[in-house]
């Protein structure tokens, strides 16, 4: 199977495509000074999350062309966690991470992550969207949580596959979508770019 470059720092991500055994390269750009991954102002979430996946993936188009790689697919993924039309992203803080966590208890939000490859000069997206339903959380939950450590570099301030799992009442769509790298669309694109999974 030819290996793809991947345009993205996630570790979950990393290790979906180990799963699937999907040789892969990081290509990355030089971290940013600025936010991460900011969303325009008036931007309505779900076109947030679709820009930003698209952007990276052709932010590595770039990168190949400027340090001469192999021509190989290019994938990136973003992931974000929306409730009532509104952005969750990683907290700043422990205070931030209570804040979302908070939010999240007893209620039901969107996940959505989407997909962009680039392959011979051609971009294909496409996104998946899950619902999940958190049981109600008790201000103690929050904080046991929290000093876990678990909650600070994830959108929405929980990792389904982690200990945030338990909070989980119900789910509807890619479980794996959730972890960040949805492997039904992953499949689906990588097979245009003649890289055909079981």
């Amino acid at each position: 199977m030819p290996p793809i470059y991947l345009a993205s720092r996630s570790p979950r991500r990393r290790e979906l495509l180990a799963q699937l055994g999907v040789e892969h390269e990081l290509l990355l750009p030089p971290p940013s000074d600025g936010p991460d991954e900011p969303q325009l102002p008036g931007e309505p979430a779900a076109d947030y999350v679709r820009r930003t996946a698209r952007e990276k993936a052709l932010t590595g188009a770039e990168l190949l062309k400027q340090r001469k790689l192999a021509e190989r697919p290019i994938l990136a993924a973003d992931t974000t966690v929306i409730l009532g039309g509104e952005v969750l992203g990683k907290p700043v803080d422990r205070d931030d991470a209570q804040r979302i966590l908070g939010r999240l208890s007893g209620s039901e939000h969107e996940v959505h992550t989407a997909l962009a490859l680039v392959h011979r000069g051609a971009l294909h997206e496409d996104v998946s969207i899950t619902r999940v339903r958190f049981r109600a959380l008790t201000p103690r939950d929050i904080a046991r949580y929290c000093d876990t450590g678990e909650p600070y570099d994830k959108a929405g301030a929980y990792g389904i596959q982690g200990l945030g799992g338990v909070f989980v009442q119900h789910i509807a769509g890619s479980f794996t979508g959730v972890m960040g790298l949805p492997l039904y669309e992953t499949a689906r694109l990588l097979a245009l770019a003649g890289i055909v999974l079981p």
